[in-house]
């Protein structure tokens, strides 16, 4: 594809290196910018992240590596964000090169911490980003399943759709299918709830409920994610779409799922910071549950699932009382 637009990921995690190796079925140069020296050498070196998805094995000359985000945001024309919203700022700082006529896609499942903004409104008032220019990537699709080449399913959102529309053909391939939505809030919204609810699944499952509980659970999920996203985005959008309910399920239930593993990790009474230490990753719901909840206090729609896992991980209430209370509003 020596006539599409330059691409670069700016990530070098587990979803960042899934949508690099998304990108290599198709494009001839990658542009993918790292922050570890040792990530970018090993790559070079033994042609796989050591740290994520180390089984995925890269034609190296597709790949412009640099620890340097501003060598990489120069030379290209769209730009995939993949860096943890918890670091997201920190990273920003780093920029000397403009913002001004780059394609933005946020493929970050996370707000902001320093603005409480979803990354596409992040970069829309901070940068003054345009939304035309900005979008969203989302699942289901988990990085793992990428790796196996297992198919799965992404949705490209973007207010100009001729924009979603170039990054779902560059992703695309026999195991990733794509479609494209002008949805940007509600799906980017719907990515980051979709981990608070996966937390939730997780204490769930920790403290001892089973699959019948779990279903409830989920399927009260589901109504609730869409009274939050009408309350920040009124517009007619098919909830039960696979953006929305399907990459809730996949993030509830599956083995892979990081912000699952963290409740889980709660429910059976570990500390917050014994969690983290121990899982060596990122819940980007344990970020996103604390801003989730401070604008619901402004908006007001009913989120008995969001205040149950705020009052857990931020209140410190005992999970075992909190999960008596929900499963009482459960219907």
């Amino acid at each position: 594809m020596s006539n599409f637009p330059k691409i670069a990921v700016l990530g070098g995690g587990s979803w960042a290196t899934a949508i690099v190796k998304m990108l290599s079925e198709n494009l001839d140069e990658i542009g993918w910018y790292m922050r570890s020296i040792y990530a970018k050498e090993h790559l070079i070196n033994e042609k796989h992240n050591p740290n994520y998805l180390s089984a995925v094995e890269f034609n190296t000359e597709k790949l412009k590596l640099s620890n340097d985000i501003n060598e990489i945001v120069a030379e290209a024309n769209y730009l995939i964000f993949a860096i943890p919203s918890a670091f997201l700022s920190a990273e920003l700082e780093k920029l000397t090169e403009s913002l001004e006529d780059k394609i933005i896609f946020s493929a970050i499942k996370g707000i902001v911490p320093e603005s409480s903004k979803i990354v596409g409104e992040h970069f829309h008032d901070i940068y003054d980003i345009p939304f035309k220019n900005i979008g969203v990537i989302t699942g289901p699709c988990h990085a793992e399943e990428v790796a196996l080449e297992r198919l799965s399913y992404l949705t490209i959102a973007c207010d100009d759709e001729d924009k979603a529309d170039i990054v779902a053909k560059a992703l695309s391939s026999k195991y990733i299918k794509t479609k494209v939505t002008e949805d940007i809030i509600g799906t980017e919204y719907a990515a980051v709830l979709k981990n608070i609810y996966a937390i939730a699944a997780g204490i769930a499952h920790g403290l001892g409920y089973g699959d019948n509980f779990q279903s409830v659970l989920m399927s009260n999920a589901i109504r609730e994610m869409s009274r939050f996203i009408k309350k920040v985005h009124k517009m007619k959008r098919k909830i039960n779409n696979s953006a929305y309910l399907g990459d809730l399920l996949v993030t509830g239930y599956s083995i892979f799922s990081r912000n699952r593993l963290f409740g889980n990790m709660i429910g059976k009474g570990y500390t917050v910071k014994s969690a983290q230490m121990e899982m060596n990753m990122i819940a980007e719901g344990y970020y996103a549950v604390k801003s989730a909840y401070k604008l619901n206090q402004k908006n007001g729609a009913d989120t008995p699932i969001i205040d149950a896992v705020y009052a857990i991980l931020y209140q410190h209430k005992e999970p075992k009382k909190v999960f008596k209370k929900l499963s009482q509003k459960m219907d």
